[in-house]
């Protein structure tokens, strides 16, 4: 795993990619045209707000897989053009909620005190303890923009000052508001009835001046206004022209439209307070940030479903439990059916059994799609493009669940139907390990990992276990394990032989000369 940081991220970030045996190129400052020059080199991607991970970088970017933002947004990062080309994006939105929690309770404290004002006219030599009468926070109403992460955050720590807080945030049940104590409104009463009011809301086209000139017009000229989520939220000049009007009090802002922000109009005014983008900006946030992207770089570099994926389905905790260990079950089962597999392919049928059954399986769809394609294609799928690729090649996919399974927790097989007939492979996963439990018609337990196997199909005849140790001995290879399947007594069986090296072809056609061996096939897994 080659992995370029092109901004700057805490060590920790990078000593846990490396112990986990990436190589790390922390490689900051890049002019674009240097950046897009060396991105074919790499597996994956982290970057915080400085760079720009452009269309044109991705197309540049042969072998990426996944960009990682150490941090919230993903306004620098083209998330349609990564979708096209199979690149996951994924973000650490969890690692700094409290930091910029307490950074916007910081900027509304400065705010009804007139803290850096006063601060400064004192520097100056002045003692002016009259002109900076603030107002408490005690009982005033706050109206929070977004009930996320951030904004539940904020109104936690807005009850321990005894304000009463309304919220606007449409996708926000009325049970967790009441839990919050919080009054959902709409926007327009929120604005009018707020004394104090934060946003926490992304920066998407239709936030985009969500508080611009026509709303700041409704609110109370005692209004004071915080923006401490993304620049742009609130519209920049609109703002200023209330503030020094004196139709709004005052306002804090930490994020700008354009960063650096050294020309923006909001320095213009000594009522409103600016900070230059710190909401993350502690010690543990940033080390945080930079653990969970790696967390999540490797996730999706290892084949497994990231947390936080922009461009893929999010995976609540619980489901992931479930699901993860069954990832490379998916991925093994598809490896070994492709390679079983004879003829020309016509279908694929997918089953999910059990517990994974209960849960959305498009992780597990997109990791037997890999192991299916990856003995016979060098294309990259994952599950941003899995469809998409077995759409490309006309692969007829259908999927089957059923809750109950008889024998295991969960079980995930795959069944190829060819011009040649039918292949079925079972797997289920016992305390993380993957294990093969069926091959067609034969029940079979296969702790599957590296190196070889012969799948050999066979008559239920004595001494011909023996005669496959005696080939494999005197061809010096070892045998790590061999697991026997039967149909019943002196009926059909199959052999399942691990190898520590590939059976040589002279080998194998050697062992199809002794009559009771009937069919044998080497994989590679």
């Amino acid at each position: 795993m080659r992995i370029l940081v092109a901004d700057p991220i805490a060590d920790e970030g990078v000593a846990l990619l490396r112990s986990a045996g990436a190589q790390v190129d922390v490689r900051t400052g890049l002019s674009p045209a240097d950046f897009q020059a060396c991105l074919p080199e790499y597996d994956a991607l982290i970057v915080r707000s400085e760079t720009q991970v452009t269309a044109e970088a991705l197309e540049a970017a042969s072998h990426l897989q996944v960009v990682g933002r150490a941090g919230v947004g993903v306004d620098n990062i083209d998330v349609d053009a990564a979708t096209k080309r199979g690149v996951i994006v994924v973000n650490a939105p969890t690692s700094n909620i409290v930091a910029a929690a307490e950074h916007t309770m910081a900027l509304m404290l400065s705010l009804a005190r007139h803290i850096p004002q006063a601060n400064a006219a004192l520097k100056a030599g002045e003692w002016a303890r009259k002109r900076f009468i603030g107002t408490e926070l005690r009982g005033k109403t706050l109206g929070i923009i977004g009930l996320g992460k951030v904004g539940t955050e904020v109104a936690r720590r807005a009850n321990a000052f005894e304000m009463r807080i309304l919220a606007h945030d449409p996708f926000v049940s009325q049970d967790l508001a009441q839990r919050l104590n919080v009054e959902l409104r709409e926007l327009d009463d929120l604005l009018k009835e707020a004394d104090f009011i934060t946003v926490h809301v992304p920066k998407i086209p239709g936030t985009k001046a969500l508080i611009g000139a026509p709303e700041l017009a409704k609110v109370k000229p005692t209004l004071r206004i915080i923006n401490a989520a993304r620049g742009g939220v609130v519209d920049e000049q609109a703002l200023y022209d209330a503030v020094e009007e004196g139709r709004v009090a005052g306002a804090a802002v930490d994020t700008f439209s354009v960063e650096p922000a050294l020309n923006n109009i909001l320095l213009k005014s000594d009522r409103i307070i600016t900070t230059p983008h710190l909401g993350a900006s502690t010690e543990e946030a940033q080390a945080n940030v930079a653990v969970e992207v790696a967390e999540e770089v490797l996730a999706v570099l290892r084949g497994a479903p990231a947390r936080h994926g922009i461009n893929a389905p999010m995976v609540l905790p619980e489901a992931l439990k479930v699901l993860a260990p069954f990832v490379d079950v998916g991925r093994t089962i598809g490896k070994v059916a492709t390679q079983l597999a004879e003829g020309q392919l016509e279908t694929i049928l997918i089953s999910y059994a059990g517990e994974i059954a209960e849960h959305d399986t498009i992780f597990l769809k997109a990791a037997v799609i890999q192991g299916l394609l990856e003995p016979v294609s060098e294309e990259r799928v994952n599950v941003v493009n899995a469809n998409m690729i077995a759409s490309q090649r006309g692969m007829a996919i259908a999927e089957k669940k059923e809750t109950a399974s008889q024998v295991y927790r969960s079980l995930l097989t795959v069944t190829l139907t060819t011009t040649a007939g039918k292949t079925t492979v079972a797997g289920t996963s016992v305390l993380g390990q993957v294990h093969i439990v069926g091959i067609d018609d034969y029940h079979l337990d296969v702790r599957a990992g590296e190196g070889n196997m012969l799948i050999i199909e066979n008559l239920d005849n004595p001494g011909l276990i023996g005669k496959v140790g005696t080939i494999a001995g005197r061809n010096d290879v070892n045998i790590s394990f061999m697991e026997v399947g039967r149909l019943g007594r002196r009926d059909r069986a199959m052999m399942a032989v691990g190898l520590d090296e590939p059976m040589p072809e002279q080998a194998i056609e050697e062992m199809l000369t002794i009559p009771g061996f009937e069919r044998i096939r080497q994989v590679t897994l």
